[in-house]
């Protein structure tokens, strides 16, 4: 009897744990089966879902957040996610951004992704601005918190403060007025990064 007591209640855990709300406030961007309310600008091969995440993989291109229709203008928002790194592969978180057709975005930030490949910029940094030189490791799920509000940025992954409260100095933001959308990096064909848990909470 006690035996089937805690199988029950394990049983009970799961079915919680799959329907569990998410966190106040947040929307989920991504819907871990499809790329539903993205657009890829290059390569349309180098993102597909595996496994319930965003796998990317290919020569440089950018899958940009649409939305419904016209890319949504996150300003001041809160951005969380769980990314994780193949090895020697290098990929990119993109904040603030636009939609273009290809080529490396020409707006917004860069929170990097990269653990072991050669770039000495690691994950977590604000691409040659705010840099991280400690890797985390390949092959694991990292949880990256991306946070703007009032032209300050945060970045934490896994907890550890990465950025903290950067301010551009007066004419050089590269913060869109208004807002911008997000988009995820394809780097090189030898480069498999992933993305998953991809939710939002807009600030104001």
């Amino acid at each position: 009897m006690k035996l089937f007591q805690t199988a029950f209640a394990a049983c009970a855990a799961l079915v919680l744990s799959a329907t569990a709300e998410p966190e106040e406030g947040f929307v989920s961007l991504f819907d871990g089966k499809t790329l539903d309310g993205w657009k890829v600008g290059g390569n349309a091969a180098a993102f597909k879902v595996v496994d319930g995440a965003i796998v990317a993989n290919g020569d440089c291109s950018h899958l940009f957040y649409m939305g419904k229709g016209e890319a949504p203008k996150y300003e001041d928002f809160e951005l969380r996610l769980d990314v994780m790194t193949k090895p020697n592969s290098n990929g990119g978180v993109y904040i603030s951004t636009v939609y273009q057709d290809s080529g490396w975005p020409s707006n917004g930030y860069e929170v990097q992704v990269n653990n072991t490949q050669s770039d000495w910029r690691k994950s977590g940094g604000l691409y040659a601005i705010v840099d991280n030189k400690e890797p985390f490791t390949d092959n694991e799920w990292m949880k990256y918190v991306i946070r703007v509000e009032k032209g300050k940025v945060n970045v934490t992954v896994n907890d550890k403060a990465l950025v903290k409260d950067y301010v551009a100095e007066e004419g050089k933001s590269k913060l869109q007025k208004g807002g911008g959308t997000f988009a995820f990096q394809a780097h090189d064909p030898g480069s498999t990064t992933m993305y998953k848990n991809v939710r939002v909470k807009a600030l104001k």
